[in-house]
């Protein structure tokens, strides 16, 4: 099933860069006027650090307690295996549509890759935050079976401490006069392992994770990183059964000088998230 727009689907995890000389604001008390696409202050970088450390560590324990699904190889040349190449046409628009309705996504590979790829959104998103809005997302795209796993590690997560981290109140909330970013965008899919009710499935991501605002201790970074989703097909859908996360591919940094903290805010507020991809 799609997401629903009323859902701000916004994510991002963090990660580390390459050391970049950078320049200083323009203006004082603008953590984002002026310097270039770096990858901000040391206590910037452990705060995400420490974000895909907290995430990871608990969707590690969702994960515990049950098997993974028996899943057997695709068919030649629609998953990638061990030394396989992708095809040219891999990445082109098929002309279909995985979605063909509103109720759940294609019984097919391309629907299991539009599935994992929403869902790396909504798991990535600034609603993960809000545990009633959380906990509608996961009843959303988990397996049945696997809810109150996934449930009882992210309550686990989100801690007030957990928020203080990311630069929000200690009840999630944003303070005031900043704008929260959280965004995962994918950027491609790759079903690795496929049957008629299982698929493993890779999604590449590049997430966006801070707090705007004149004055964040928090600037707004990007990270690159990998989820690799096993979902099943059960109640006429694609569900998520194990999740897990690893850094990269990660481009080379540009050298595109850094958005003033009152540009970054005003993107992300005009600047609608996506519910739906490939």
């Amino acid at each position: 099933m799609t997401l629903g727009d009323d859902h701000e689907t916004s994510g991002g995890y963090g990660g580390t860069g390459h050391t970049r000389t950078t320049r200083l604001p323009d203006r004082a008390g603008d953590v984002y006027g002026g310097a270039r696409r770096g990858r901000g202050s040391s206590r910037s970088l452990v705060t995400v650090v420490g974000v895909i450390v907290l995430l990871i560590a608990a969707i590690a324990f969702a994960n515990r307690g049950g098997d993974d699904p028996d899943t057997t190889s695709s068919s030649p040349g629609t998953a990638a295996g061990a030394g396989a190449q992708p095809k040219a046409g891999s990445t082109a628009a098929s002309g279909e549509k995985p979605v063909q309705s509103k109720s759940g996504f294609a019984h097919d590979e391309q629907g299991a890759q539009s599935a994992a790829a929403n869902y790396a959104v909504a798991l990535g998103s600034s609603d993960m935050f809000d545990k009633a809005k959380r906990d509608a997302i996961l009843q959303a795209i988990i397996t049945p079976s696997r809810v109150s796993a996934f449930e009882a590690a992210l309550n686990k997560a989100y801690t007030p401490e957990f928020n203080k981290n990311v630069g929000l109140s200690p009840n999630g909330s944003t303070p005031s006069g900043y704008t929260f970013v959280s965004r995962t965008s994918p950027i491609g899919t790759k079903v690795t392992e496929s049957s008629a009710s299982n698929a493993t499935v890779e999604v590449w991501c590049s997430g966006l994770l801070g707090l705007a605002g004149e004055n964040s201790t928090n600037p707004v970074t990007n990270s690159w990183f990998t989820i690799t989703m096993k979902l099943e097909w059960a109640g006429n859908d694609w569900k998520i059964v194990t999740h897990s996360q690893k850094d990269g591919p990660s481009p080379v940094p540009g050298d595109e000088r850094a958005s003033s903290a009152d540009e970054m805010a005003k993107a992300v507020q005009e600047y609608g998230g996506f519910t739906y991809a490939r």
